[in-house]
C-alpha cells in the first residue's frame, strides 16, 4: 500500500450486497449498483471538490459485486477472503454495502495487512451490542471488531441512540464517542493513519437521506459529514458506505448522497494524507 510520501494513483471498489443481518428492514443489498449509477449520473460529473477527476484513466478499479452464500457465517468468510484478495491489488478499498454487519468481515480481511487501524465511524447508532438478533447482526459489528482487536482506536461520530448496554460496551473497549448532541462543541477531530472510514448513511438526518431503514431525527447534514472527511490528514486505506436502502429512497435522493460521499472519500484517499491542493475552488 502506498505510503504517505507517495499518494495512491487509484482506488478499488467492491460491492457487498448483503442485508440478511438487518434487524428491521431488508433492501440494503440492492444498494451497490444504485450507488454506482448515482456516481456516474449525467446530472453531475466525476470531479471531486478538490479538483480530482475520478473519470480519468483507471482511477477507479471496480471489482464488481460479490456473490454471497445464504448463511451468515459463510457470507462473512466470503467477504473476508474477497477483501483480502482485493487488497493485493495495492489500492485503498471502498466497499459498498449492504448492511453494517459487513464491516466486521471486511476488517478481518484488512487485519493481516493493517494490524493497527484507526476507525472513523459515522452513524446514528454505536453498533456495539454484544448480541442483538445474533452476534453477527448489523447492530454488533464494532463489538466483534474491538473484541478481536482489529483496530487500535475507534472514534464514533453522530451517535444519538446510546443506551446503557452500549454505553458500558463503549467504556469496556475504550471507544471515543462524539455524540450528535455534542458535535458542535467537539474540538477538531485528530486521527492518525492507517485510517478506515465506516460511513452509515443513517448518520444523516432523515431529511437528507430518506433511503435508510432506521429513521433517527436530529442527525448530521451532508455538508457536516463532508467537512469531517475533507479535514482528515491521515492515510486512508479503506472505507465502507453502508445502510443505504433503495426500497425507501425517493427519486434517488439518497443514492446521490451516497455517490457524493464515495467521490469525496476517494479524493481523500488519493491525497494520501496531504491537504487539498491550493488554488482550487
Amino acid at each position: 500500500m502506498p505510503s504517505k510520501s507517495k499518494p495512491p494513483k487509484a482506488i478499488s471498489l467492491l460491492g457487498i450486497p448483503l442485508d440478511m443481518n438487518s434487524t428491521y428492514l431488508r433492501g440494503a443489498a440492492e444498494a451497490p449498483p444504485r450507488i454506482r449509477e448515482a456516481l456516474r449520473c449525467d446530472s453531475s460529473n466525476l470531479w471531486t471538490e478538490d479538483g480530482v477527476d475520478l473519470g480519468h484513466g483507471d482511477v477507479i478499479h471496480d471489482c464488481g459485486d460479490l456473490e454471497l452464500p445464504s448463511a451468515p457465517e459463510a457470507a462473512a468468510k466470503a467477504i473476508e477472503h474477497a477483501v483480502a484478495r482485493t487488497l493485493q491489488l495495492g489500492h485503498p478499498l471502498i466497499s459498498l454495502g449492504g448492511d453494517h454487519s459487513i464491516t466486521y468481515p471486511i476488517l478481518r480481511g484488512f487485519h493481516s495487512r493493517f494490524p493497527n487501524l484507526t476507525i472513523l465511524h459515522f452513524d446514528a447508532h454505536p453498533d456495539l451490542y454484544d448480541n442483538l438478533c445474533g452476534r453477527l447482526s448489523h447492530a454488533t459489528p464494532f463489538a466483534r471488531i474491538m473484541e478481536e482487536r482489529l483496530a487500535r482506536r475507534l472514534v464514533q461520530v453522530g451517535i444519538r441512540t446510546l443506551n446503557q448496554h452500549q454505553h458500558e460496551q463503549a467504556k469496556r473497549f475504550g471507544v471515543e464517542i462524539i455524540s450528535m448532541r455534542n458535535f458542535g462543541k467537539a474540538p477538531r477531530l485528530k486521527v492518525k493513519g492507517p485510517l478506515y472510514i465506516s460511513l452509515d448513511i443513517d448518520v444523516l438526518d432523515p431529511a437528507f437521506a430518506p433511503g435508510i431503514s432506521h429513521y433517527e431525527p436530529g442527525g448530521m447534514s451532508v455538508r457536516e459529514v463532508l467537512n469531517v472527511i475533507q479535514s482528515v490528514r491521515a492515510l486512508i486505506v479503506g472505507a465502507d458506505i453502508v445502510e443505504y436502502n433503495p426500497v425507501r429512497d425517493r427519486e434517488d435522493q439518497t443514492a446521490m448522497v451516497a455517490g457524493k460521499f464515495l467521490k469525496e472519500i476517494a479524493a481523500a484517499m488519493l491525497r494520501g494524507g496531504r491537504a487539498p491542493k491550493t488554488g482550487w475552488a
